[in-house]
């Protein structure tokens, strides 16, 4: 299953369990801590946490949800950011892999995380934000969850600056307003319907003849979108659990693709192209099969384009953009 990032307000996720970002004697804090408590009943949940006595810094602990939507809670305390020389990175990282086990354990499929550290211990977001990815990227080509990242606002959230600069820039030069676009085709028909006027009945019911014969061997010739998903799979030398990871996707709707009973959204067709890394032009094929195009009158396909052309085909890296930018998130 995949990593989601959303914005949110985490005591509002309906999961089966939330995390966190909890102190080491498990009291009751600021922040995220704060909101969870109040929402999930102070008396009730720090009474379990008091029983459980406290929790070390990485480690992680689970009480339920009590009023929450979510069945459980896991608490782990992330490390207090001391300028990066106190295994801060390990910390954090440990934070994410004990809290996704004890998850695994308690047989959740699926879990909300905040960014943890990030708040009042002063962890650099943009760090906090690597390191969370690739701790849950990890864990998830291993074992199925749906995993979510909570962010309540764009504050809260570590895009590298230069990365979205570089991005900025690409739309700039190449995003085209869809009005403009719309314009351009209307010229383009009008052109097409001048030259026809010109032509006498003979030769336009040529014309017609042609392009009807046309049609009808590229219908014959035309390949199914599985059918031509699975020779790219093939001529990759992949397999098929790689292929859905690396694409940010649920099994079953894989599964699904592949055998042909779905034909998938746009999303999901660029979502496999960045797994199999695809050029733009293998891109663009991909997408043709499936009915859609890579349009430059949408910000969404110019920021995906941008990515294949600086062969970056990090789903995630991907994604933490495209949320970035307000866009829909690949995978599903």
């Amino acid at each position: 299953m995949p990593l989601d990032i959303v914005r949110n307000d985490i005591t509002e996720m309906k999961v089966d369990a939330i995390v966190n970002a909890a102190n080491p004697a498990l009291q009751m804090g600021g922040g995220v801590c704060g909101a969870i408590f109040r929402a999930a009943g102070e008396r009730a949940l720090q009474k379990a946490c008091n029983k459980i006595g406290g929790c070390q810094t990485g480690e992680a602990v689970i009480t339920p949800g009590f009023k929450l939507d979510a069945k459980w809670i896991i608490h782990t305390p992330g490390p207090v950011w001391q300028g990066g020389s106190n295994q801060e990175a390990a910390l954090l990282q440990a934070s994410y892999q004990n809290s996704l086990e004890l998850a695994k354990n308690h047989q959740c499929q699926s879990i909300a995380f905040p960014l943890i550290s990030t708040g009042i211990y002063g962890y650099p977001k943009e760090e906090a934000l690597q390191i969370a990815v690739a701790a849950i990227t990890s864990f998830l080509f291993h074992h199925d969850m749906h995993v979510y990242l909570v962010v309540f606002d764009k504050n809260s959230f570590g895009l590298s600056k230069k990365l979205f600069s570089s991005i900025h820039q690409y739309i700039n030069e190449n995003y085209v307003e869809e009005i403009e676009s719309k314009f351009q085709n209307r010229l383009e028909e009008l052109h097409i319907q001048d030259s026809l006027q010109e032509m006498n009945p003979q030769e336009m019911q040529a014309e017609e003849d042609a392009s009807a014969s046309l049609a009808n061997l590229l219908n014959q010739l035309a390949e199914p979108f599985s059918t031509h998903l699975l020779r790219i799979i093939d001529e990759k030398v992949m397999s098929d659990v790689e292929v859905y990871k690396r694409a940010n996707m649920d099994r079953r709707l894989f599964s699904k693709i592949r055998n042909g009973v779905n034909l998938p959204k746009k999303k999901t067709v660029l979502a496999l192209a960045i797994a199999l890394h695809l050029n733009v032009d293998e891109t663009i094929e991909l997408l043709e099969t499936a009915g859609y195009a890579l349009s430059h009158s949408h910000k969404f396909d110019v920021i995906i384009e941008f990515f294949i052309k600086q062969e970056k085909y990090n789903i995630h890296e991907i994604n933490e953009a495209l949320f970035a930018f307000d866009q829909p998130l690949l995978g599903s």
